[in-house]
């Protein structure tokens, strides 16, 4: 449990707190004036980055499921 606390917490740290524009992006942007469409170019950048993490921690999720299934014992009535 201490494990999963301590992953989730990373994980909402690493996505929070991270800028993910290339330099050249961010060059670009941060020499224009309108600071909204630098805002706008970071957040759809985090949203396409998140998408692969989310499906390989689902299918992830899914294989750990099916090979970690406790095996059902018959009962003798």
């Amino acid at each position: 449990m201490k494990r999963k606390l301590i992953f989730l917490l990373f994980s909402l740290f690493f996505f929070i707190n991270t800028n993910a524009q290339c330099a050249m992006c961010r060059a670009v942007l941060e020499s224009g004036e309108d600071q909204n469409a630098a805002e706008g170019i970071n957040d759809g950048i985090m949203f396409l980055m998140a998408v692969p993490y989310i499906l390989v921690a689902v299918l992830g999720y899914i294989i750990y499921r099916k090979f970690n299934k406790p095996e059902k014992i018959e009962s003798l009535d």
